[in-house]
């Protein structure tokens, strides 16, 4: 059973994220729980409102940690401000664009801390809705659009929810896991949304491989997205194996100093070879033997 003092963790970031939504309604069903019970929870009542695993869900949406852990520090690397920029750019002008890079150097990171601090702007880790339903629902469901009817209605209210807000962003992380018609149902919305949606679809070296190849195989649907989103790969690690060593090390040692971290950056490299997901799990291991 959770504590009182880790329900108060959720409704305070509840709070604070609901700054990111049009209205108390729209936020609750982001959070998957009604408006009655939204109300309640947000005027800080505990006892009775929701079951005991709602409360974990709501903590898992919220990114609330359930164990005691250090505050992890959101550092501006080169990545962070990479992309940043570029989805700041593409909210703001309702353009499109597709980042493909390496693993490891803090693109997921960047792009779900740009959601916590941007309203309208939503992000979708695409290896858990890999379907054309799920996907469609989940970013429904990210909007705070009902998500749960009729897959046309859904379709259509989302549609039409988008055209009417403004400057939404759509970030499709891991967007290279889609299923073929996935892909397809992104070129309609996309479509339909054309000039009133940002859209930033992120993935590691696959994504940049699965759509050349399908393009080259002459596949319904690759070519026209690739146009869509720029008909190009937006990228910011280095070329040359040097020059890659030193952009790691050099957010590595941002990332360790910002994080208290007791190795130094040469060690951190050498036991992550540049993964800040990896340096994330060091640091935490650091702090439990500490």
């Amino acid at each position: 059973m959770l504590t009182n003092e880790v329900k108060e963790k959720i409704i305070v970031q509840m709070n604070a994220h609901r700054a990111n939504y049009t209205s108390d309604s729209k936020h609750a069903i982001v959070l998957g729980i009604n408006n009655a019970q939204y109300s309640r929870i947000k005027n800080g009542e505990f006892t009775k409102v929701i079951s005991e695993p709602k409360w974990i869900s709501l903590a898992r949406i919220l990114g609330v940690e359930l164990k005691e852990n250090r505050p992890w520090e959101t550092v501006k690397t080169e990545t962070f401000n990479y992309i940043t920029t570029q989805l700041e750019s593409c909210q703001n002008r309702s353009i499109s664009a597709i980042f493909c890079d390496i693993a490891g150097i803090g693109k997921s990171h960047t792009a779900k801390h740009y959601v916590e601090n941007n309203q309208n702007a939503i992000y979708v880790d695409c290896s858990q809705v890999k379907s054309k339903q799920k996907l469609i629902r989940k970013i429904a469901r990210e909007f705070g659009v009902d998500h749960s009817g009729r897959y046309a209605d859904v379709y259509e209210d989302l549609v039409f929810y988008i055209q009417t807000i403004p400057t939404p962003l759509i970030i499709l992380d891991e967007a290279g896991d889609l299923d073929y018609t996935a892909f397809l149902e992104l070129k309609a919305l996309w479509n339909a949304t054309e000039y009133l949606c940002g859209w930033y679809m992120m993935g590691a070296d696959g994504l940049e491989q699965k759509i050349n190849r399908q393009k080259d195989l002459k596949k319904v649907g690759y070519t026209e997205i690739f146009d869509r989103y720029g008909n190009g790969y937006k990228k910011v690690t280095p070329n040359g194996k040097d020059a890659l060593r030193d952009f790691n090390m050099q957010q590595i040692a941002l990332v360790s100093k910002a994080n208290h971290s007791n190795v130094s950056p040469t060690v951190m490299y050498s036991k992550t070879l540049g993964s800040l997901r990896k340096v994330r799990v060091e640091i935490e291991k650091q702090q439990l033997s500490a």
